[in-house]
């Protein structure tokens, strides 16, 4: 037998009985949409991450405090620090060769208010580089200027997401706001930014540094430190790190009271986080796989069963082992190919479509596309015939085995 009767008989077989083939398949179906499917989505979640990421800069780093139990058991041993104060920013712009901006944030939780409409939002005091530092800029109006900053005056820019719940079509440059009873300019608009994850970045109202601490927190510290390095590609992000790190122990008298972050670090660590959430995805949806396998062999041995007489009948008239057993092989290995395009067909679409939904579910509509890569197909469809060719070689070398005599009488 040759393999175009092979594959001739393969499809016979499967026409012969359509709803038992169609059942054997659904293994194979469902664990190759499966594989793609999940593998797809995890490339996109990755994709979705690195380009927020990357939209803030691969030179941005971050400097942020302690948890305050840490630090109180850290002054405790070594002597006292004043915590993280926006000197510490001027200090590293001054100090450190690498860097080439520094911005404060005072980052906390307040009602805005404006006539009738109020809304809940994250309120950021800054200083004037943040708009640079963070690669989120003004689109009308202007952004915190350094008198805004000297002179605490009471101004905010105004993210997005805020101007659309207070003030709808109106223009809102010019207008009065009130944070927590204190009335507030609006000197600027920020242009839209998006979503980082699940929280809305253009929720925010930004008000300068000095004016936060003064009306609201009540003290010289700030939340953290952001600092854009000259090095624009993030490469040499460790030894500004150490930069960073060398001026803030001294001028903390030694206490390690903060954490320098690196975007960089943190692109790593989520390509890291999302490639591993593939793998788990893909390796279980795997398992279908061996499952429809199973289904396979199952089925296989039936239809040896089933074609015992068939089966001593061609070995009768000459037909050799390696031609029943090729025969056998070959219908198993059908059985999986088709199994394996319908998975395909399947897969992509199931992949697109929850790619979709998970955009129309993120807050904000953020993009989610799901990345079908011409690599996971292969390794799939691969798989499904590899599955088909372990689990069909048992009950095909059972039936190439059968006696001619003994097959013929079998009832």
């Amino acid at each position: 037998m040759n393999l175009a009767e092979g594959f001739s008989t393969g499809l016979n077989g499967l026409a012969a009985n359509k709803l038992r083939s169609g059942l054997t398949m659904l293994g194979i179906i469902i664990g190759v949409a499966a594989v793609i499917a999940m593998v797809s989505i995890g490339e996109g979640a990755k994709q979705a991450i690195t380009k927020r990421i990357e939209s803030m800069g691969s030179n941005l780093l971050m400097v942020r405090p302690l948890r305050e139990e840490e630090t109180k058991k850290l002054t405790e041993i070594t002597g006292s620090s004043p915590g993280l104060t926006n000197e510490d920013g001027l200090a590293i712009l001054k100090e450190c060769p690498s860097v080439k901006n520094v911005a404060c944030e005072i980052t906390l939780n307040a009602q805005a208010k404006y006539l009738s409409q109020d809304w809940n939002t994250s309120i950021t005091g800054t200083t004037p580089f943040y708009q640079d530092v963070k690669n989120f800029h003004v689109e009308e109006g202007r952004f915190i200027s350094q008198q805004d900053v000297d002179e605490w005056k009471k101004v905010c820019v105004l993210g997005k997401t805020v101007v659309s719940k207070l003030f709808e079509e109106e223009n809102p440059i010019g207008k009065t706001i009130k944070i927590r009873n204190e009335r507030f300019v609006c000197i600027g608009v920020m242009e839209t930014k998006g979503q980082t994850g699940w929280r809305d970045t253009d929720d925010v109202v930004f008000i300068p540094q000095t004016t936060a601490q003064k009306r609201f927190t009540g003290n010289t510290k700030v939340t953290g430190l952001l600092v854009q390095s000259k090095d624009l590609d993030g490469a040499e992000a460790e030894s500004v790190v150490s930069e960073i790190e060398a001026v803030m122990t001294k001028r903390h008298k030694n206490v390690i009271d903060f954490e320098v972050r690196s975007q960089k670090e943190m692109l790593d660590t989520m390509q890291q986080a999302t490639q591993t959430f593939k793998m788990l995805l893909g390796g279980i949806a795997a398992i279908s796989l061996l499952v429809g396998g199973i289904g396979i062999m199952n089925i296989m041995l039936v239809s040896v069963t089933e074609r015992t007489k068939e089966i001593g009948l061609r070995k009768a008239v000459g037909a050799k082992r390696r031609d029943i057993l090729a025969q056998f092989l070959i219908e198993s290995v059908v059985i999986s190919m088709a199994g394996g395009i319908i998975g395909i067909i399947s897969g992509i679409g199931l992949g697109v479509g929850i790619g979709k939904l998970m955009s129309k579910a993120m807050p904000g509509g953020t993009e989610w596309n799901s990345i079908v890569s011409l690599g996971s197909i292969v390794l799939a469809f691969f798989f499904a015939v590899g599955i088909g060719i372990f689990f069909g070689m048992y009950p095909a070398n059972k039936a190439s085995k059968l006696d001619p005599v003994e097959a013929l009488r079998y009832e």
